[in-house]
């Protein structure tokens, strides 16, 4: 082949992830600016899949690992919730983490800041994995593992780059249930990675020994997992290419006060939307481990097993949602899940009551709904906000959501089932459900007003 019709190494970059040039062969300015969803949406899955794996990482360590390091002078099931406490942490602390990133995105921009809050979350991460315990440093081993949670928290707030915002906003028409659906593939992705690290060391390792240094290899995984994401996504946001999109949908802080203003209803209606698939987030993943742990005959190992495989189908499911949200919409999808988890929630005690066999199937269907409802919960009120408040009015409607659906989800069930019954499960999942179903209702009349 004669050397002169080889592209250059300028020409085989611009053409990377960009649209095929028309007409003389020569891409426009326009098509050299544009930005392919799909590249987008490789950045939102890697950034999230991390993000969820450090979750899911300190959240099974809340069930087999904290009640015996740093709480082991209390009973057990004392332990576990005080663990579940320093676990909500993290999500109340994250809108400051997103507010201060933000602060420091306007004046240092955008890599900066997402350098910032992935370092400050491997640190955090990493630090709990050399923490002594309780009977080494006493309560001040608790104290540290509080101030790394909240570290985490401060980071998972901080690291909002609004790939996401840009990819729904890019994605092709008709086509926006489909890639709403993308993003949220890294919390299974996230909880299977863990959930498998964790039943190969508990059955592999004897119980000294896991609770020794065992149980510490995934929180160094999890430092290694974010800096090879951080890197992936500071490749994507640092680019002309993405700079300029992100500019021109003005996805780039606004003023908190303004956004409260002229559309805190939007916010909080937002917050409020899709609380039935927050709350399901935990009643499916961290508390029944919980439960079985403390209750339960099952072998942890096994029930580990059961969650992987319901994280898979959990996983398969969400481009289902993708596609039936794209032929009756995202808020209609998210409107008939609320109710199917609503119909769920009453079986829930039955199940989670009946041996193995139950708490399996507890476990599969409810990843299925997870997966079905969680895959649309992104963003579906968020695209109310005018393009201005959007990038940071889309932040902050995430942090309220796992604030108000998730954060004490598996404090509040485990002290109230072993209390009054697992019957508060169900009523948890079912006030989760119906104010799912009003929030939805007061949006669309709000919506229909509007254009009145």
């Amino acid at each position: 082949m004669n050397s002169s019709t080889l592209p250059t190494a300028g020409q085989h970059l611009a053409t990377v992830g960009q649209p095929l040039p028309r007409g003389n062969g020569v891409a426009t300015k326009e098509e050299q600016d544009a930005v392919a969803p799909g590249d987008i949406a490789v950045g939102v899955v890697i950034g999230r899949a991390s993000e969820y794996f450090d979750f899911f990482v300190y959240g099974i360590a809340s069930v087999l690992v904290f009640p015996s390091i740093f709480f082991p002078h209390m009973e057990r099931l004392e332990g576990t919730l005080y663990a579940f406490a320093l676990l909500a942490l993290a999500f109340v602390v994250r809108p400051i983490g997103t507010l201060v990133g933000m602060e420091i995105q306007r004046r240092f921009g955008r890599s900066v800041k997402l350098t910032v809050a992935l370092f400050l979350l491997g640190i955090s991460t990493c630090t709990i994995a050399v923490l002594p315990g309780f009977n080494t440093w006493g309560g001040a081993a608790i104290g540290l593992l509080a101030l790394c949670r909240i570290g985490q928290g401060l980071a998972l707030g901080g690291s909002w780059d609004g790939l996401p915002s840009l990819l729904a906003l890019n994605a092709p028409p008709g086509r926006r249930g489909w890639y709403a659906m993308l993003g949220q593939l890294g919390a299974p992705i996230g909880f299977l990675i863990a959930a498998a690290l964790y039943a190969y060391l508990w059955s592999s390792l004897a119980t000294i020994d896991f609770l020794s240094w065992g149980w510490r290899f995934p929180f160094f995984a999890a430092f290694a997992i974010n800096v090879v994401a951080l890197f992936a996504r500071l490749r994507l946001v640092v680019t002309h290419e993405y700079e300029k999109n992100l500019e021109e949908h003005e996805l780039d802080p606004c003023d908190v006060d303004e956004l409260f203003e002229k559309q805190g209803t939007t916010l909080f209606i937002g917050a409020f939307a899709a609380l039935a698939s927050y709350a399901l987030f935990h009643i499916v993943t961290v508390f029944p481990l919980s439960w079985v742990m403390l209750y339960g005959d099952q072998n942890v190992t096994q029930f580990l097993i059961v969650q992987i495989i319901g994280a898979l189908l959990a996983a398969g499911a969400m481009p289902i949602s993708g596609l039936i949200a794209d032929r009756i919409g995202r808020r209609s999808t998210l409107g008939m899940l609320a109710t199917t988890i609503g119909i769920f929630s009453l079986f829930a005690p039955i199940l989670l009551d009946s041996g193995a066999m139950g708490q399996n199937i507890f476990i599969l269907v409810g990843f299925v709904l997870l997966g079905l409802s969680y895959g649309q919960s992104s963003g579906a009120v968020t695209s109310n906000f005018l393009p201005h408040f959007r990038y940071t009015g889309a932040a902050l409607t995430s942090d309220l959501a796992w604030i108000i659906g998730a954060a004490f989800a598996p404090l509040v069930a485990l002290g109230l089932s072993a209390k009054f019954g697992l019957w508060a499960v169900t009523a948890y999942l079912l006030s989760g459900a119906i104010v799912t179903l009003v929030a939805l209702r007061t949006n669309r009349m709000l919506t229909m007003k509007d254009k009145d």
